[in-house]
């Protein structure tokens, strides 16, 4: 089991950028792949992108590609979210989770860890 903690959210205008981190406790985070999703209020929570254990293969959910990036620092136990160009339908809660096949998955209930998640609001 990992515990998992987000931070980085925040108020920011359309158009911003935001960097999300989640930080891992436990020595097998390096096993894991790790996800990002969101809830926003009334919403089922969704998928916004993943990355395997190794970092070297990438999944970005299609509302987000080419604006935000998945990576990771397995020596910090940490998984970032860079969320450029920012649009008002981005506002939701967002959190982190960790997979523990390594491979990383779009459906949110291949994730045994989750974190307590951080709010992203975008003003218009």
């Amino acid at each position: 089991q990992v515990q998992l903690q987000e931070s980085g959210g925040g108020l920011v205008q359309a158009g911003g950028s935001l960097r999300l981190s989640c930080a891992a406790s436990g020595r097998t985070f390096s096993n894991y792949a790790m996800g990002w999703f969101r809830q926003a209020p009334g919403k089922e929570r969704e998928f916004v992108a993943s990355i395997n254990w190794s970092g070297e293969n990438t999944v970005d959910a299609g509302s987000v590609k080419g604006r935000f990036t998945i990576s990771r620092d397995n020596g910090q136990k940490t998984v970032y979210l860079q969320m450029n160009r920012l649009k008002p339908e981005d506002t939701a809660v967002y959190y982190c989770a960790a997979d523990r096949s390594g491979l990383g998955n779009l459906n949110r209930y291949e994730y045994h860890d989750w974190g307590q998640g951080t709010q992203v609001t975008v003003s218009s």
